[in-house]
């Protein structure tokens, strides 16, 4: 059942959808798109309030009953896998890590046959004495979200004095195993903006791969505005001001990161220091070669991140639903995806679910 979540349609993206061609496999849509990256959203709840996704007093949490569980999540990444084409698993948040059953959940995925890629993103607070036990479990990577390395913006940022703890569950990821460990940052206009060669240079040196996130208009305050982003093309520039970087030579293959090799300012004739990322959903959209689905953390498939509408598969799969019938529902679902978000026109209508309560 496909559930409004009280905001408008984009206007010119979205039209009444045919019914989906009998016989169409896997997670298709109408536009030549078939979605292989799943992302699961384990809780709504977090242990810090970065300014762009929740305000100071954090914001209302749902039941534990209301969310899928252990074994419900099993199921519907079974049917993902084995019926639908799914090739990749990431678990979200929230923060992912405050599920005391976690090492079940991706214990249960790693268990699948075919085995998807297992990836979290998480804050890294509390991972440095999990992450041994979560690569045992059968997870392959990491993505921290750390928008700074410096203490003072930390605290500024997510208004947490936590900057200790995430450091040391990187240092435990890259231990056990779990890499390459990737860092997720969002730049802040005339608060963490200045930092980004240092983020980089600090990511480089311990060989973490580093993606800059434009931020984007999934803040609880909905205080998002475009004049004041921060761009793709101003990240290069700032970036450009101590490094070099050349578009790598590896194909992006639906990415939603574009890569560029790492080099000394001026200096691209030797070996490249690594690798840095930009996403930019907003100022240069990918959403052509887009192969994401998500699973909220009670249910819903979101079609796109920036979706006004859910499909409910846990109401189904606790009626008794078939794996079929969940199957043919989710596909349904991806097969109403719009052709794009709307982020690079004047149209665009923001989610009025927060990034937190979506999952990434």
């Amino acid at each position: 059942m496909s559930v409004s979540l009280g905001m408008p349609r984009l206007p010119g993206l979205t039209r009444e959808t045919p019914p989906r061609p009998e016989g169409t496999a896997g997670l298709a849509d109408r536009w030549g798109r078939t979605a292989t990256d799943l992302r699961i959203s384990l809780t709504d709840r977090c242990n810090l309030r970065c300014t762009y996704c929740m305000p100071a007093e954090g914001l209302p949490t749902r039941p534990a009953s209301t969310l899928l569980q252990a074994d419900e999540i099993a199921t519907l990444a079974r049917i993902a896998v084995e019926q639908l084409g799914v090739r990749q698993i990431r678990f979200t948040g929230g923060e992912p890590l405050l599920r005391k059953d976690l090492i079940d959940i991706i214990r249960s995925c790693a268990a699948l046959d075919p085995r998807p890629e297992i990836s979290l993103t998480t804050n890294a607070i509390g991972l440095s004495s999990r992450a041994a036990d979560l690569a045992a479990a059968g997870l392959d990577r990491i993505n921290v979200s750390l928008d700074t390395v410096h203490a003072a913006t930390f605290l500024e940022v997510t208004r947490r004095p936590f900057l200790d703890r995430v450091l040391a569950g990187i240092e435990a990821s890259a231990a056990a195993g779990l890499t390459p460990v990737k860092i997720n940052a969002v730049l802040l206009r005339g608060v963490n903006d200045a930092e980004a060669a240092d983020l980089l240079a600090w990511s480089l040196e311990r060989g973490h791969q580093l993606r800059f996130i434009e931020q984007m208009p999934l803040d609880a305050d909905h205080a998002w505005e475009r004049t004041t982003m921060i761009s793709a093309a101003e990240i290069r520039q700032r970036i450009g001001e101590r490094f070099s970087l050349v578009p790598d030579i590896e194909p992006r293959d639906g990415a939603p990161a574009e890569l560029f090799r790492v080099y000394p300012r001026g200096d691209t004739t030797g070996e490249h220091l690594g690798l840095v990322g930009i996403i930019a959903s907003v100022s240069e959209p990918f959403c052509a070669d887009c192969r994401r689905v998500r699973l909220t953390a009670e249910g819903g498939v979101r079609s796109c991140l920036f979706s006004h509408t859910e499909t409910d598969l846990l109401a189904p799969l606790r009626s008794g639903a078939s794996d079929g019938e969940l199957a043919r529902l989710w596909q349904d679902a991806m097969w109403a995806k719009p052709a794009g978000h709307g982020l690079d026109t004047d149209q665009f209508v923001q989610p009025a679910r927060s990034m937190s309560a979506i999952g990434g």
